[in-house]
């Protein structure tokens, strides 16, 4: 197999998902599209599409300084159409989302509705058991991940819901059976977040006030050890759901 991760970001690339791909015996390609990386056109037989993370958003895909969304939509749409394996990360879900037809727009939450940003640790909670879900084998009914979002998404016609948070309840899902959109990161190392804090301080400050820099980093601290077990462990069913 070989996997190929479009990126959007220095920072955010494919990180853990690109370790355990080779793990699994896999080729990786990166395409760094802010450094004028094509998108491809077409996705082959063999190849797995992972979409990453960005600062941008699919409301975003007008604006000049990042052509290459509208690209990355018409070869979602070509991928789904054609039943191929795809792994849409934060922005990749929510132009996972839109290529499927879902709306994609900012989140807001409480009453009245407000403007949300879900930035730092925050548990899933999944809505299936392993047993009807294998990509969710070996994990807890709710898992701690790290969010940095600002954007949400309807859920896909025959899309399944695989995973809640209170605030954005479309947190993860499934098109078919090799199609997988996660709003939230399970790709990053601590290393990762820590630069995170560092170089999107407004967006975090934003997100939490100025005490959520230092909450961000007590928490990776804390969570990051158990998470990496289980992030890499829900990375790894994903990519043999996509190679099956």
């Amino acid at each position: 197999m070989h996997l190929v991760a479009l990126q959007h970001a220095a920072l955010e690339g494919p990180s853990r998902i690109a370790d355990l791909a080779v793990e699994l015996g896999w080729t990786v390609e990166i395409r760094d599209l802010a450094n004028n990386a094509e998108v491809p056109n077409r996705l082959l037989p063999d190849h797995v599409l992972v979409v990453m993370g960005g600062p941008m958003g699919v409301g975003d895909r007008s604006d000049p300084r990042w052509p290459f969304l509208n690209k990355e939509i018409a070869l979602l749409k070509k991928v789904l159409a054609a039943g191929q394996p795809v792994i849409g990360v934060c922005l990749g879900a929510q132009l996972l989302a839109h290529a499927a037809g879902a709306a994609v727009y900012p989140l807001h939450a409480g009453e009245p509705p407000a403007r949300l940003r879900e930035v730092g640790w925050g548990a899933v909670t999944f809505t299936h058991p392993a047993t009807e879900e294998p990509v969710l084998a070996g994990l807890h009914s709710a898992e701690p991940v790290v969010h940095w979002h600002g954007d949400t998404f309807d859920l896909p016609t025959a899309a399944t819901l695989l995973a809640s948070t209170l605030a954005c309840p479309h947190q993860f899902f499934r098109l078919g059976k090799n199609a997988f959109g996660l709003q939230f990161h399970i790709e990053v190392t601590a290393e990762q977040v820590a630069q995170w804090v560092v170089d999107d301080a407004a967006f975090v400050h934003a997100a939490g006030g100025t005490v959520n820099g230092a909450r961000i980093l007590a928490d990776t601290e804390r969570l990051m050890p158990e998470h990496r077990v289980q992030g890499d462990r829900l990375i790894r069913n994903l990519l043999r759901a996509c190679q099956a």
